[in-house]
């Protein structure tokens, strides 16, 4: 009994350490707060606004249209030549690699603001929900059962394993782009530090905490317009900022919906962007909200 009652002790204290914050393992997370204040110091120039800006919602529509509606979701079809930049797009934003992010995900849909849920503001706090979760032991690895069937293909695999290229190139990128204005058109103010600075560090770190706020946000503020077992809620500011993925609550009822702004004054811009692909034929079969989402719904408490 005692060595039962010991082992216990210990298997507790282990479980609680992967918790913890790892500091040393969350190094790339908490240097691109301290790049991006560091951007500040460079000064400021059109063409660094206009990087920021630029990289800053391509790489947002990497994870919502990608990471997020096309990969954890399946909510609609694509060539593999798309399938490969959507996730190139993702892993640009410095959230891991996709089948890292979708595993997680999944997870998080089956889970949803359980134990067993990685980020339920509901258990471990705001905190928690929004970064804390990313920064500890416990998650830096995935389930590969959740993503059989992104696994098959060789180039996601080498992504998710290789992730960090794609933000490394865009940094690359960026530089030369900024040497380039440098040289050429030196009266715009333009610098290599610049553009790598706001267009690559404070963009990157203004993306984690626009993404992270669907995980903490609205899973605790907002309106619920279907009765789901989880707590999500649409939060329209939220939606604003996310090109659409504060509309929570409806995504949690729907989840295998590109559209997740089921109204016309639910603004949901991924949705719009999707359905332009599809226009042009880029993508196809977008699946949608029956229409029992719209004739039929539950109201819950807010």
């Amino acid at each position: 009994m005692i060595e039962t009652a010991a082992r216990e002790h210990v298997d507790h204290d282990s479980l609680a350490r992967t918790y913890r914050v790892d500091f040393l393992r969350s190094y790339a997370f908490i240097g691109m707060h301290v790049l991006a204040l560091g951007a500040f110091f460079t000064g400021v120039s059109v063409p660094a606004l206009v990087a920021l800006l630029v990289t800053f919602w391509i790489r947002l529509f990497g994870i919502t249209g990608g990471y997020h509606r096309y990969f954890s979701h399946r909510s609609f079809k694509t060539s593999r030549v798309l399938q490969f930049v959507l996730a190139w797009l993702g892993a640009s934003a410095g959230q891991n690699g996709p089948l890292w992010w979708v595993s997680h995900h999944r997870l998080h849909h089956r889970h949803a603001d359980t134990e067993h849920d990685a980020h339920s503001p509901g258990l471990r706090g705001f905190w928690w929900a929004h970064a804390g979760w990313i920064m500890t032991r416990r998650y830096k690895g995935y389930d590969e059962s959740l993503v059989h069937d992104l696994r098959r293909f060789p180039e996601l695999r080498f992504l998710d394993r290789m992730h960090m290229l794609a933000p490394f190139s865009l940094g690359v990128l960026l530089f030369g782009v900024g040497w380039w204005l440098e040289a050429v058109f030196p009266t715009l103010g333009a610098t290599r530090w610049q553009m790598l600075g706001w267009g690559l560090f404070v963009s990157t770190m203004l993306l984690y905490h626009v993404t992270f706020l669907v995980n903490s946000v609205t899973h605790m503020w907002g309106r619920r317009r279907y009765a789901t077992k989880d707590h999500s809620r649409n939060n329209w500011w939220v939606a604003l900022l996310t090109l659409g993925e504060g509309w929570h609550n409806n995504h949690h009822r729907y989840p295998s919906s590109e559209r997740q702004g089921f109204y016309w004054w639910e603004l949901d811009v991924t949705h719009y962007l999707l359905r332009t692909l599809e226009k042009v034929g880029l993508v196809w079969e977008l699946r949608t909200p029956p229409a029992t989402a719209y004739g039929r719904r539950r109201k819950a408490r807010s």
